[in-house]
């Protein structure tokens, strides 16, 4: 659809006064079409195959009850199941609204009517359904491009900065917590930048000991050291003409920083064993979830570096903070994995989105993606539950321990604190604990703790 053309959007509601409301705030930035009843809305919808609608569930003749509006909901994604559909409910049917998310739906908001509310999640709405017709097209090609998800202003203005700094070639330095996404922001600054035709090199600077790190980076000539049977390359040779991302940068030993750091004031490098300076051309971005200030502090990161580096820093915001992104992610990777594992799961129980939102996300976007994947491999059914998702219910107690078990479990922590203290020494980690020495075997043998003879 091209980038002037407004989208459409199918408004259904008994309400005379809402639907013209509703017309009025959206018209300037779609094409509203308006209903009053389930026939209508579903002639209308056939027409004009709108990408999102609202629908109010309390539809003539039974505006008291959900019948006429669950019908309109089943009838719309049978005709097109890339609708997004927003319903439109009161406080006292907030049941059927998670009902209705249970059948497809996707969101809802509540009465009385907020007008920033509708316009924001009818932009995460088209937003999504943006995103799932690139996906589309983007199957019919043999390559896909990574990418980030997400309509929320942080996200916004993190794409932006992307932009930004995509048309110049300076070091960059993204900070963020694990399982925010680093990489991907790395990617795309490289796929929008000149230098998109080059390779893209990443490494893992804390994944790699630092006695090999030296050689991944910067390569070696034959006979550098022990096992150097032939000249290799480094990652930053293979990263000529593109860009070359560093990640974990916090974890990069300090004679390596000084080396490090030529390469970003001259362009050159020597190889491990080596004599002769290469000059490289490559781009550098470099990411960390540490607090690079406090370590330069502590006098294993050098200030130098961190500034060269750090020329531009990219902050990429957790999970937590990007509000309304959590439920867009979920449904793209629900579509995903469904695709993935031929199963045909479509969404969410409400307990599922309920479980979804009050969980705090430590993980970010990895966390989240890797409990999808999980729940739709392991689920029966055709919409994930919160067991699915390994999600406590909110306001469900929390399971109290077995008695035994707990008992075990204190048992052998104390077992093995008295072995650390007392190193290994049974007969006194026996004496400390009140029990005889005899006693102190038993639990040994029962538990299968190890300790050392004495």
């Amino acid at each position: 659809m091209a980038q002037n053309t407004k989208y459409k959007i199918l408004i259904v509601d008994d309400d005379e006064t809402i639907r013209q409301q509703m017309k009025w705030a959206l018209a300037d930035e779609y094409e509203i079409f308006l209903a009053e009843n389930r026939r209508g809305a579903i002639d209308l919808f056939r027409r004009e195959l709108p990408p999102v609608a609202t629908l109010d569930l309390g539809l003539a003749p039974h505006p008291r009850e959900a019948t006429e509006g669950l019908l309109a909901l089943s009838e719309m994604l049978e005709i097109d199941p890339r609708v997004k559909i927003i319903i439109v409910s009161g406080n006292s049917d907030r049941a059927n609204a998670l009902k209705a998310i249970e059948q497809g739906a996707y969101d809802f908001f509540t009465k009385p009517i907020d007008l920033d509310e509708i316009r924001v999640t009818l932009r995460r709405a088209i937003h999504l359904f943006q995103l799932e017709e690139e996906n589309r097209q983007l199957k019919k090609r043999p390559t896909q491009e990574g990418g980030m998800i997400g309509a929320s202003r942080v996200m916004e203005g993190l794409y932006a900065t992307i932009r930004k700094v995509s048309t110049t070639d300076i070091p960059v330095l993204i900070t963020g917590e694990s399982g925010t996404g680093k990489e991907l922001v790395a990617q795309s600054i490289h796929q929008h930048s000149a230098r998109k035709a080059g390779p893209f090199i990443a490494i893992n600077c804390g994944a790699i000991p630092e006695n090999l790190l030296e050689s991944e980076l910067f390569g070696h000539e034959k006979g550098a050291f022990t096992g150097a049977h032939a000249q290799r390359k480094g990652r930053i040779e293979y990263a000529a003409g593109g860009t070359l991302f560093l990640d974990e940068i916090g974890e990069l030993g300090l004679g390596l920083q000084v080396k490090l750091l030529r390469f970003l004031q001259e362009k050159t490098i020597e190889r491990v064993g080596g004599r002769e300076s290469l000059h490289i051309d490559a781009r550098v971005i470099a990411a960390t979830n540490r607090d690079l200030k406090e370590r330069m502090a502590s006098g294993v990161f050098r200030e130098d570096l961190f500034y060269r580096l750090g020329v531009v820093s990219i902050s990429v915001p957790p999970l937590r903070e990007r509000n309304g992104d959590l439920l867009v992610l979920t449904r793209v990777f629900i579509a995903r994995f469904s695709e993935e594992t031929g199963k045909k799961v479509k969404g969410l129980t409400p307990a599922a989105v309920e479980a979804l939102t009050a969980h705090s996300w430590p993980g970010n976007v990895r966390e989240l993606e890797n409990k999808v994947r999980r729940g739709v491999v392991m689920t029966d059914g055709v919409h994930l539950t919160p067991e699915d998702l390994e999600l406590a219910v909110p306001g469900e107690p929390v399971p109290l321990p077995r008695l035994k078990a707990a008992r075990e479990k204190l048992e052998r922590e104390l077992v093995e604190l008295a072995l650390a203290r007392f190193g290994g020494n049974v007969t006194q980690a026996a004496s400390a604990l009140g029990i005889s020495r005899q006693a102190l075997h038993d639990i040994l043998t029962k538990r299968q703790i190890e300790r050392s003879s004495n």
